[in-house]
């Protein structure tokens, strides 16, 4: 077990939903846990910088993620999702790295047809914490991205995690 931190940084470029702008917020789900970012009103290019924080135990689920407009005399309007594994920032977690310079990247997630990353995903060592940045395509929509920061949080006294 352990805790998996997400700091929601910033969305870019993303669709408008009412006369000119939209009102976003972004909704994280992970099985039944699901956590939520406050609404930034008629903002495109909104900068959240909120940390929402899950608790990890076997199996290992990717996290999905909506982006919806805040509407308040209807239902609030869909701005795209995208998906994420969280499965190589827990091995990166896990190994042993005493003497890893701080700064130094671990491992590198390029884009697929399997991600929604729009670009290159570097897991580095920073401050001794395991630190991954994500910039993820927005799909099922005409425009948008959402970056975000994932910081594993081992919980000590907790069992490890086995990995498949």
């Amino acid at each position: 077990m352990g805790l998996l931190r997400v700091r929601v940084m910033k969305g870019i470029n993303l669709a408008v939903r009412d006369v000119k702008s939209s009102n976003p917020y972004v909704v994280l789900t992970m099985g039944e846990q699901r956590l939520k970012t406050r609404v930034i009103d008629n903002n495109l290019n909104p900068v959240w910088n909120e940390e929402l924080t899950f608790s990890i135990a076997p199996p290992i689920l990717p996290v999905k993620l909506n982006v919806y407009d805040k509407d308040t005399f209807t239902k609030d309007d869909k701005m795209g999702e995208a998906v994420f594994e969280i499965q190589t920032l827990i091995e990166c977690a896990r190994l042993n790295l005493e003497g890893v310079p701080s700064g130094a990247v671990i491992r590198t997630v390029a884009p697929s047809e399997h991600n929604c990353l729009a670009e290159e995903s570097l897991i580095c060592r920073t401050d001794g914490k395991v630190i991954q940045d994500l910039r993820l395509r927005l799909r099922n929509v005409e425009c948008g991205e959402v970056e975000l920061q994932l910081e594993w949080i081992i919980v000590p006294g907790s069992m490890e995690i086995q990995m498949p």
